[in-house]
């Protein structure tokens, strides 16, 4: 779930996962600037209580203050803030994961933040959420292997022979577009493709509910990684999973 407002300059936003266990401010603290480095490919580095990229500090923060199931930053400054002023909050509650941002100014202008920051800051935050949350208990029961091959293999089928109706000639860009947009959007909005309709599964994040559009795209990006290597790299990597699941089954938020 993602939450955003902006009021006079001041940017709420808000991500959340399901999480059956409670987690402690001390852990939430030391696993998001552990991380934060791994999730942006190592382009922002932790330095003190400050996020950099190369030599530019990013934002910087305050000292933690660490409570019995929440960490929150103060926001000092950085060049990703336009003032001092605001927070950053991690906390267990409800069942839920719950990262926060209130009362931050974005130094970007709003349409230009609302196309590159914010949607870059709601991919790593929701990805670090469902880290902590782990993998079990599982959501559901994973498909197997032969199935999850089944399944691409009608999808693949269905993307050529879409390319082939809408180009002249073959054309890999065509068939590269039409394959990227079919698969973030089915995974996005049902979590399930033809093939994955007809093999019966869904792919859903760790927590059960659908991925966000960003999880999809880490998704496909990383999908050539798990077919060479032969192991679920991309799964992995966007914090997802594929499960058996029934042509009523929808999952939950």
């Amino acid at each position: 779930m993602t939450v955003h407002r902006l009021t006079d300059g001041q940017v709420s936003i808000e991500d959340s996962v399901a999480s059956p266990r409670a987690t402690t401010g001390g852990r939430l603290r030391d696993a998001y600037m552990r991380d934060i480095h791994a999730l942006t490919l190592g382009l922002v580095r932790v330095r003190g209580d400050s996020l950099y990229v190369g030599p530019l500090e990013l934002l910087r923060f305050g000292p933690a203050k660490v409570t019995r199931f929440a960490v929150e930053w103060p926001i000092e400054g950085g060049i990703a803030a336009c003032a001092p002023g605001g927070r950053f909050r991690i906390e267990a509650a409800r069942g839920r994961l719950v990262a926060s941002v209130d009362g931050y100014r974005p130094r970007l202008p709003r349409p230009l933040y609302a196309l590159t920051q914010l949607p870059i800051h709601h991919v790593v935050t929701r990805l670090h959420l469902l880290r902590v949350r782990g993998r079990e208990p599982a959501p559901g029961v994973t498909a197997a292997s032969s199935d999850r091959f089944s399944a691409a293999a009608v999808d693949v089928a269905l993307c050529a022979t879409l390319a082939g109706l809408v180009g002249k000639r073959p054309n890999l860009k065509m068939l590269l577009g039409i394959t990227a947009a079919y698969h973030v959007a089915s995974w996005s909005i049902s979590g399930r493709t033809l093939g994955g309709l007809v093999m019966g599964q869904r792919v859903v994040a760790v927590d059960g509910s659908l991925p966000s559009v960003g999880q999809s795209v880490v998704r496909l990006l990383a999908l050539p990684i798990g077919w060479l290597t032969r192991r679920p790299v991309h799964d992995e990597l966007a914090a997802t999973n594929v499960i058996v699941a029934s042509p009523y089954d929808f999952p939950h938020g």
